[in-house]
């Protein structure tokens, strides 16, 4: 981390000293262009000893619907212009310490000297290049425009290792992968599979607390071979159970490729690996696989409830013929003594 700094330095040594306490004042609302260092050493954007640098990443999910047209109307100064018609469910932001209006060529946009932050309509966050003590400051920009806050955030941390030397266009590594540069594509390939992952997070959870549930009320008919559920409460859990899979599927997108890893083979080797390293597809299966234990419990309790729905109008109908058979006995025995 320390060697990135020491390349922003380069750019706050032309700051004048009242100029930079404005500017960190205002450190949430510069959106200028991140520079790197004007003049490149090694051909990479920075010197020798800072070739290598570490970008951490985190990822939250703390809603279940964000309105990004407000967040945009919030940070206008801020907004990465989209790159592809698939950016409607995302909006992208970048934040930096200080300001530069120059249009010197030898500048060039370096994603690691910034602070990027990819918000998801369906109630993702990830955060690049943003310490821990700065998150809380940054999802306050998220929080104020989320239909709903979740009691509980669900988090995940990687990084992003820039290593231009490197042969390949990437290489994976233990909760990091390695890039020659990450730029706003990069960003928003890396950004899109962990918000899905820690979407699939909060999903899955919610799906086993189903399973739990039906689980105790299994455990409960092999104890007295009967349960206490009316249908309300089961129409409810089917809704919860409907809406949970299709949240997965249509909000979360976790089936539709990015139109970025399809121009570029470079990116969709990004979203391949990082596909298979979050082991989104098997997960999905299990999330599945849950759902079709609640359906398949849900059908069994239904056909339980119409069962007693039938033998209720069944005792019904035999209560009633019993009344109409004493009423027609009491009338034949009413007749024959007035007969008599």
């Amino acid at each position: 981390m320390g060697g990135r700094w020491r390349t922003v330095s380069h750019i706050f040594n032309r700051v004048t000293s009242s100029q930079s306490k404005f500017l960190l004042h205002n450190r949430f609302c510069s959106a200028a262009p991140c520079y790197a260092d004007p003049e490149p050493h090694n051909g990479f954007g920075a010197p020798e000893h800072d070739l290598n640098v570490k970008i951490p990443v985190k990822a939250y999910f703390l809603s279940t619907s964000i309105n990004l047209k407000g967040i945009q109307a919030d940070n206008l100064r801020n907004i990465v212009p989209p790159s592809s018609r698939s950016s409607l469910n995302y909006v992208a932001l970048r934040f930096s310490d200080y300001n530069s209006d120059t249009n010197d060529p030898g500048f060039h946009v370096k994603a690691s000297s910034c602070r990027y932050m990819v918000v998801y309509q369906y109630g993702s966050a990830v955060l690049f290049n943003i310490e821990d003590h700065e998150v809380e400051h940054y999802l306050e920009l998220v929080k104020k425009h989320a239909s709903v806050l979740l009691p509980e955030m669900t988090k995940d941390d990687y990084a992003v290792k820039e290593k231009p030397e490197l042969v390949e266009d990437m290489q994976g590594g233990p909760d990091y992968i390695v890039l020659k540069s990450l730029d706003t594509d990069g960003i928003r390939i890396i950004g899109s599979v962990l918000g899905q992952s820690i979407a699939l997070d909060y999903f899955v959870s919610q799906v086993d607390r189903l399973v739990e549930e039906f689980a105790g009320i299994n455990r409960g008919m092999e104890k007295t071979g009967t349960f206490t559920m009316d249908k309300k409460k089961l129409l409810q859990l089917v809704g919860k159970a409907n809406s949970h899979l299709a949240d997965v599927i249509l909000k979360v997108g976790l089936f539709e490729r990015s139109e970025i890893a399809w121009r570029d083979a470079k990116y969709a080797q990004i979203y391949e690996y990082l596909q298979e390293e979050y082991e989104v597809a098997q997960r999905f299966g299990n999330l599945d696989f849950k759902l079709k234990f609640v359906e398949h419990n849900i059908h069994f309790l239904q056909e339980v409830l119409q069962n007693r729905k039938s033998d209720f109008l069944e005792w019904c109908i035999i209560c009633l013929l019993a009344i109409e058979n004493v009423i027609s006995f009491y009338e034949i025995l009413h007749q024959s003594n007035t007969l008599s």
